[in-house]
């Protein structure tokens, strides 16, 4: 008997498509929904946030303001000229903005953006990485994971192909960009995972013939905006990519099913909780040794 061979979509990359459209995709799956499924996140709050999109915050239109700047791409920007968001007209503009497809910020956040972009380019390691017209912005790229059948997408903030070699330049603004904090935020947010998945989209798609690195680039929102570029070990790449492996078969089974099942799972008993065994450990010492 011959085996049937199920038809595969084949990886698709899209330029220019806005960021709104792509999160808005329920037909495939980001790394940031790969991470909404694992612990602490659920299937439940992961199929509720996707059908139940949020209004955008303030921190992310800075972060997206930084992009832009950083970049050289996105989209438009309105700087609002207001101390704070408190006053009614202030939150109008905002609200108008958002409407249009603009990002609002206030004009001392937007001053602030923009001296961030100006310390990423006199960065000895930052600034030839995002150097103009070296690499292409916010490329889409889509493709099929062979074992659950899944369609995938990432998008890249900062691709370059160099002969031999594809960079994929990640930037994320954060309070603290010090090399420990950085490190604390990759576990915190799976960053790891992130990192896996991007490379797998990338080599799917034929945008690393022969090799293929993701570079984080942290930079602290505060003076005088220092910044972190680092990549990630080799280890702990292979824990973010076993993590994406088996939220894709998670998600697989949910959408199979349409069984979004919460922490618990269906269960008959009341689970135990504990302390976390850290200070499990250390109220054992203090109270009962």
């Amino acid at each position: 008997m011959t085996a049937v061979q199920l038809e595969v979509e084949p990886p698709q990359i899209v330029d220019g498509l806005s960021a709104e459209a792509y999160h808005a995709d329920t037909k495939s799956i980001s790394s940031s929904g790969l991470r909404a499924l694992l612990p602490p996140g659920c299937p439940a709050q992961f199929k509720w946030d996707r059908d139940n999109p949020r209004a955008p915050k303030q921190e992310f239109d800075f972060g997206h303001v930084a992009h832009t700047l950083v970049l050289g791409e996105g989209d438009e920007i309105e700087v609002i000229d207001f101390p704070d968001w408190k006053k009614t007209k202030a939150q109008t503009l905002r609200d108008e903005a958002h409407a249009a497809g603009r990002i609002p910020i206030l004009a001392r956040d937007y001053e602030t953006a923009q001296a961030m972009a100006a310390a990423i380019r006199q960065h000895p390691i930052a600034g030839p990485l995002f150097a103009p017209d070296t690499g292409i912005a916010e490329r889409s790229i889509y493709w099929t994971d062979p074992a659950t059948g899944v369609r995938c997408r990432v998008r890249p903030d900062w691709l370059k192909q160099l002969p031999g070699l594809t960079l994929c330049v990640d930037y994320k603004t954060c309070r603290d960009a010090n090399p420990k904090a950085a490190s604390k935020t990759i576990r915190d947010y799976a960053y790891h995972q992130q990192d896996a998945l991007y490379l797998t989209g990338i080599e799917a798609a034929g945008l690393a013939p022969e090799m293929a690195r993701f570079v984080f680039v942290f930079q602290s929102k505060s003076a005088p905006y220092l910044i972190t570029v680092r990549e990630l070990s080799e280890a702990d790449r292979t824990i973010g990519r076993a993590r994406n492996e088996r939220a894709l078969r998670i998600y697989a089974q949910c959408e199979s099913t349409d069984d979004w099942p919460d922490w618990t799972g269906p269960v008959t008993d009341i689970p135990m909780i504990s302390l976390p065994p850290w200070d499990a450990k250390q109220q054992t010492e203090e109270y009962l040794v």
